[in-house]
Formats: C-alpha cells, sequence, structure tokens
C-alpha cells in the first residue's frame, strides 16, 4: 500500500447546522455517536467525482504516473448509475486503461475490496491497482428519521496497492499480510434500505435498527480482527494503529476497550465526518498520515462492518521497504 488519498465535499454541516431540518440537537448527536460534522456532496457532484479526486492524491502520494495503473476497484453503495460500474467512470475520468468494477458490501466495502485487490494481484498479472471506498450517503438519508440521518456523510478515500516481486524475504512481513470477510444474511434487515431496482424501482431510504447493529458491531469487529491477526500470526500488541471503520465514537471505544488495544493506537476521525460508509477507513488512513501519526512501515489493523450484515478485517504493513 503505497499511496493513500482522501477527499471530502465543501459543504460541511455542524451538528448545529442539522437541527434546522431535522429534530435533534448537538448534545443528542454528540453524546450518541461522537459526532460534530459531515460533509454533502454538492447538486452536481457525484460518487464518481469524489472518487477521482481521492484517487488522484493517492496517485500523488504513490509517486507513480496514472497510465500505471491496471486495475480500479471501487467500494460503493451509492453508485452514480446503477449501470454500469461506477469504476468505469472513474476509469473515463482518470484517462487510463484498466479493468474496473465495483464492489458493494455498504460500509464493509473497503475491506472487502482490499481482499478482491489482493486476490486479482496475486493471481493474475495486475501490478497496479486503485482500490477506493467512495459514498454520497446524504442522497439516501430520510430526514424525518433523526436517529440514523445524522451519523452519516459524504466522502471518498482512495489506496494504491503495487505487486513487487518477493526477491527479498523483509517483503513477506509487508503489504497485505491478510483479509477477513464474513456475512450473514440472517442479520439483512438490521441495516437496509427500503428500496430497491427489483423492488420498487427506487434507492429507497437507510433503515436501521441500531441497538442491534451496536450490539454485532462490538463482537464481529473484534472477533475478525483478532482472526485476522492469527492469520497473519501477530498479536494485537504488535499493531502501530487499529484504524476502524468511522461509523460511531462509542463502537469504536467498545472494541478498543474488548481488543484491549491501547486507546492511543485508535485511529478516529468520525467526528470529522461522520459514517461515510466505505469511504471511512481510507478517509481516516489519509487525515493520520497527513497528521504524522501513520508512519512508512507501521502495522496497521482495518475492521469494518455494513448492511447483510457484512463484516471484516485486514493487517497491513504500510509503504515500502527502504532501498
Amino acid at each position: 500500500m503505497t499511496g493513500v488519498g482522501s477527499y471530502l465535499p465543501k459543504n460541511k454541516y455542524s451538528n448545529d447546522d442539522l437541527t434546522k431540518f431535522v429534530d435533534t440537537s448537538d448534545e443528542w448527536v454528540t453524546k450518541r455517536s461522537g459526532i460534530k460534522f459531515r460533509h454533502f456532496v454538492s447538486k452536481n457532484e457525484t460518487t464518481s467525482d469524489m472518487a477521482v479526486n481521492a484517487a488522484l492524491n493517492a496517485i500523488k502520494n504513490a509517486y507513480i504516473k496514472k497510465e500505471l495503473i491496471d486495475l480500479i476497484i471501487v467500494a460503493t453503495t451509492t453508485p452514480d448509475n446503477t449501470f454500469p460500474a461506477t469504476a468505469t467512470l472513474v476509469q473515463k475520468k482518470l484517462g487510463i486503461n484498466a479493468p474496473s468494477f465495483d464492489v458493494q458490501a455498504v460500509c464493509a466495502g473497503f475491506v472487502f475490496a482490499l481482499s478482491v485487490a489482493k486476490s486479482l494481484m496475486k493471481d493474475n498479472h495486475f501490478s497496479n491497482c486503485l482500490v477506493i471506498g467512495a459514498d454520497s450517503m446524504s442522497k439516501i438519508l430520510d430526514w424525518n428519521d433523526r436517529t440514523t440521518s445524522v451519523l452519516f456523510g459524504d466522502g471518498a478515500g482512495a489506496v494504491v496497492l503495487q505487486k513487487f516481486e518477493n526477491i527479498d524475504e523483509k517483503l513477506n512481513d509487508w503489504g497485505i499480510l491478510s483479509n477477513v470477510i464474513h456475512s450473514d444474511g440472517n442479520l439483512y434487515d438490521l441495516l437496509k434500505t427500503n428500496g430497491g431496482v427489483s423492488n420498487n424501482q427506487s434507492s429507497g431510504f437507510i433503515e436501521m435498527s441500531g441497538k442491534e447493529v451496536f450490539k454485532h458491531a462490538i463482537d464481529k469487529l473484534s472477533s475478525s480482527l483478532e482472526e485476522a491477526l492469527s492469520l497473519s500470526n501477530k498479536v494485537i500488541n504488535q499493531l502501530d494503529f487499529l484504524v476502524p471503520h468511522q461509523a460511531n465514537q462509542r463502537i469504536i471505544l467498545a472494541v478498543a476497550d474488548k481488543l484491549k488495544i491501547n486507546s492511543k493506537k485508535v485511529i478516529s476521525t468520525v467526528k470529522d465526518h461522520g459514517n461515510t460508509s466505505a469511504a471511512s477507513i481510507p478517509l481516516a488512513l489519509d487525515h493520520a498520515i497527513s497528521d504524522k501519526k501513520i508512519k512508512n512501515g507501521n502495522l496497521l489493523g482495518f475492521q469494518a462492518i455494513g448492511g447483510g450484515l457484512s463484516w471484516g478485517s485486514s493487517i497491513i504493513r504500510i509503504g515500502k521497504p527502504h532501498n
């Protein structure tokens, strides 16, 4: 993972701003989620627009030419169109030639996309993959539902994955060391939209059973990270940082407590942008790198859970060994 980039729309809304059209308060939102701000796309701004901005930043930070990208995977639950894949629009806007497709696992989408990317790069000839998480969650919010509408925001994050020939044994401990992904369709109704193309020809609005999702999140995020650590022959104390899905500060703290990881090692940016779904992990990662917390060679844990329910974790040593 040699390059990371992110993008947030210019329209920034505080909790107080939301009180103008939602029956809520700054105290209510802050206490239950830790969220203070979120960003919303402008009228003519799309998911692909955000994805491209994040991608360009990631490519720049990877110090490679965009023409070297030979695979694009976009994790999104809010595509520009029902079809084709938003990734093909990203490809067009970047002006490059690469197989491009979307992955849909809602808030867990970025972890799922990383898993797919690693498998394709390992088994095929792809050398430089762009993995993007991007979502315009404001497009599927019901502003009459104050329990969910105040939690989400829009944004995009991207990473560049590069394949290196393993001519040095030290490379065995770099890059994506393990991925774990799970789904349980029996929990489908806990977090979903009330619409769909084949259902009622509508994208629908988000519906969430908050207490149930909270309970499952703590259990499944913790267990999947422990599973990913075991697969990579690591233990929790070896992690330099945990970069969780930025859904809710209470969930982030509860998971950290259950895993017994030092809270100083947990990256949290949820107060600044809310739940940006598939974008939240790379967004938080980019912010932590910009703040000089996360550095080249750090061992990181990613974890996310979303509708489906779908969840997963990854263990990654970020950057690349110095020559």
